[in-house]
This record gives C-alpha cells, structure tokens and sequence, in this order.
C-alpha cells in the first residue's frame, strides 16, 4: 500500500511591519600582548584615531599590564562609548563618554578571597619549591619573612626540607588575581619543625598584636630581621680578612651579600633614620637607631629611597634603598653591619632580641582562632608529604 503523501499547509509569508535596525554599537574584548603598543591595542578594539589620542592624552591606559584584558564599546563610526579594564592596583580604570567628552574613573574592585592548600619539598632553593608546588612567588617571599628569624634562608637550607602553606588567593570578576596573606605555614629545617598563624588581634587586623605566632602564643616575628636582603649570597663574612682592594689585612665589620645591582634592601628592625648620603668608603649610605643601644649600617647603594633623611621613622622590612656598587666596592654587593652600644657585633651569629608577646589578655582568644587553622595544617601537612615523597 503506498504511504499517504503528508498534507503540508501553505501559510502567507508575513513581512514586519519595520524592518530591525543594524546595532549603533558593539562591544569586543582585546588582551593587551606585550609586544603591543596603547595604539595597537585600541586599533583592534575599532576606536577611532580622535578618540584614540585624547585616552592617551588622558594616560587611562598608564596602569595597563601585559595579560591585562581590556573591554571597550565602540559606535559603528569607531566612537568611543566605554572602555574599562582591571589594573594590578585592585581597581577598575575605566573611559566613559558623557555628551561630547570622554571622563576618566577609577574605582576600587571588589575581591573575594579563597583559601588555598599547598606544600613544597626543597631539592635547591625555596623559590625553586614554591614554583615546583605552584605556589606564587609573593608566597615564598612572606615564608622566608615568617621564618627568617629562626631560619637562615641563606645558609640553612638543606635537601629535603619540607614545608605547608595555607593562604588566600583572590579573586576578582572571577579570575585570580593574585595572591594574598599567608594564612597558617609549617616548615621542617634539618628535622626542626616550626609553625606559624597569623593572628589578627580582637580587632581584625587593627591592634598592635596582629602577626605571625607559633602554637604556643610566641611571637616569632623577632625585633630584627636575619638579612637586609630577601634572597643572596654571602660574598664575605665578619672578622679578619684581605681587603679586596688594598690587599693588606684589616677587620671586616659586617657581611657583604652579594646580589645584582638594584636588589631591594629592606630596614632590619624599626628605627630612625640617624645618616643617610655619601659617607667615605662605604659610598652611598643609610644607618638607623633602632631601640636600646642597637644600630645598623647598609652601604655601597646605587639609589636611596625616595624621601628617605635624617630623622624619618622606618619600619621593618621597609625598602630604603637599593644594592650598588659605590664607594669602596669592587662589585655589586650590600655591605651590612649590626652594631650594638657603636661595636660592630657579627649579624649572622647574634642572638637577636625578640619582639613582644602576645598580650596576656588575648592569649585564650588566640588559642580560640588558631585551633581549627592548627588542625588544617595538620590535615595538609599529613596527607602531602607523603605524596612530596
């Protein structure tokens, strides 16, 4: 029997009544590359070489990165409407036409923070770790700040050290951004086991005791800092040596760490700024008072930090200059001295004076906050070391 052919219904074809019109404008999304130019990157995006000159002319695009996305809509006539992008700053820069001009914003970017787990196993260097680990680099750093009172990360160091880390990572508009305070760590040196937690005070963040203690409550900030550099090499040490330009035999009264010209060179300890300019031999120099009899001498810069003079508070860990090669030097290097009562006192080997206590009132609050953040480290620690192994 054959198949009944389908009845197929003829409609009218309808016409609208208007036809749609074409979009006034549209949007793109261009990545800045870094071998682009500002102009380069707007050429992609359609704006227009007027509008193109006045975002330059304005500098919006001055915080601009290699990596960075910018957003723009632009009218078909290569007008520009908006352009925004998300600076390395926390914020959002963005170019908004208004009538006939173009207006410059800039506005805070909301962060969300998330808390990351991971671990390292040293085989060369901690750097070399962190990456091995996919830990940021800005991590390692605030590590080897955490620990650097009970560790010397320039000597101490051996294979097989391990270590665990639990900070924030944040995010902005859904993408990370970068990452933030290190929230708890342990790090194992030589068999010695040493862990930290930060503690935000009772008033997140905001009083004298926030920081970095161990389980027991200790402070392990210490009031000085091992080294004035955050990575080195030690290129001479204290005492008796030849001198590398006069050949004779003569005292060295500090530690020479050798490091590329520009290397920043952080403050040891807070303190005041008692000399900072040319000083002989020593070529472009800065030396802090710090509290009791203590001082400290940083030498042979290339640059001080702007603003630096006599009689400013520093902080510790602040940044007041930079590794050179003046005065008496015979390659880039910082030459360091801890001096106690005006005597030179070898900075590697000193007992150094601890910082303050946790105050006895806020001792059960931490012991509150730092159990739950202990008991994930001991999760981590336990379960990662065996797979670092």
């Amino acid at each position: 029997m054959a198949g009944v052919a389908p009845v197929i219904e003829q409609l009218p074809i309808q016409f609208p009544e208007r036809i749609l019109s074409a979009p006034t404008s549209y949007f793109s999304v261009e990545r800045y590359a870094r071998e682009d130019t500002h102009a380069d990157l707007m050429a992609r995006l359609g704006i227009g070489k007027d509008d193109a000159l006045h975002v330059l002319r304005m500098r919006a695009l001055r915080h601009l990165r290699p990596g960075f996305d910018v957003e723009a809509e632009v009218a078909g006539s290569g007008r520009l409407l908006r352009l925004e992008y998300s600076s390395g700053r926390d914020t959002r820069i963005a170019v908004a036409r208004e009538g006939d001009a173009l207006n410059l914003s800039e506005q805070r970017a909301v962060l969300r923070g998330y808390t990351v787990m991971r671990s390292g196993m040293i085989r060369s260097s901690l750097f070399a770790a962190a990456d091995a680990g996919g830990i940021p680099e800005s991590v390692a750093m605030q590590l080897a700040d955490i620990f650097g009172g009970d560790v010397d990360f320039h000597r101490d160091l051996r294979k097989g050290d391990h270590f665990s880390v639990v900070y924030e990572l944040l995010y902005r508009d859904g993408q990370a951004a970068r990452a933030g305070r290190v929230i708890a760590a342990e790090f194992v040196n030589q068999g010695r086991r040493l862990r930290a937690v930060y503690y935000p005070g009772p008033d997140a963040g905001r009083s004298k005791s926030a920081g970095y203690y161990g389980p027991d409550g200790k402070n392990l900030r210490k009031a000085f800092l091992r080294s004035p550099l955050e990575f080195s090499r030690i290129t001479s040490g204290f005492g008796l040596r030849r001198h590398p330009l006069f050949s004779n035999w003569r005292a060295h009264t500090g530690v020479d760490y050798g490091a590329p010209i520009g290397t920043r060179v952080r403050a040891t300890s807070d303190g005041i700024v008692e000399f900072v300019g040319i000083k002989g031999g020593y070529g472009k120099a800065v030396i802090l008072r710090h509290a009791g009899r203590y001082s400290t001498v940083y030498a042979h810069l290339s640059g001080i930090a702007p603003g630096l003079q006599r009689g400013l508070r520093v902080t510790q860990g602040e940044v007041i200059g930079k590794v050179g090669q003046s005065g008496w030097a015979t390659g880039p290097h910082l030459h360091y001295e801890f001096r106690v009562g005006g005597q030179a006192r070898n900075p590697l080997s000193i007992t150094l004076p601890a910082a303050n206590p946790l105050p006895a009132q806020e001792v059960e609050f931490f012991r509150r906050h730092a159990g739950p953040i202990l008991a994930q480290l001991d999760l981590l620690a336990g379960s990662n070391l065996a797979l670092l192994e």
